[in-house]
C-alpha cells in the first residue's frame, strides 16, 4: 500500500519561491574546503574492522592522526617498492 496516497490529489502550497526550472538538479549549498584539505586528494580503502582499529590505536598511541599515520605508511611503500616517498 502507498503511504502517500493520500497526499496524491493535494496541491502543492503556494510560499511565493519561484519554481525549480524542469529538468534541472536541485541546488546543493557550496560547503566552503577546509584549508587542511586544499590541494590534497582522498584515498580509501574497504578493509577489515580489526586493520581499522589497529591504525587508530596506533596512531592514538603515537600521538598522530590517522592521515599523518597512513602517510608514514604510504611513504614506506614507495621506498620499499623504489619510489620517492611524497606524504606530507
Amino acid at each position: 500500500m502507498n503511504r502517500f496516497a493520500n497526499l496524491a490529489d493535494r496541491k502543492p502550497k503556494d510560499d511565493g519561491a519561484a519554481p525549480a526550472p524542469t529538468g534541472s538538479a536541485p541546488v546543493v549549498a557550496q560547503v566552503p574546503t577546509p584549508p587542511s584539505r586544499v590541494g590534497r586528494k582522498a584515498i580509501s580503502g574497504y578493509f577489515v574492522p580489526e586493520l581499522s582499529l589497529a591504525l587508530h590505536t596506533c596512531a592514538r598511541r603515537h600521538g598522530l592522526s590517522l592521515q599523518d599515520l597512513m602517510a608514514e605508511a604510504f611513504d614506506d611503500v614507495l621506498r620499499k617498492y623504489g619510489e620517492s616517498p611524497i606524504g606530507r
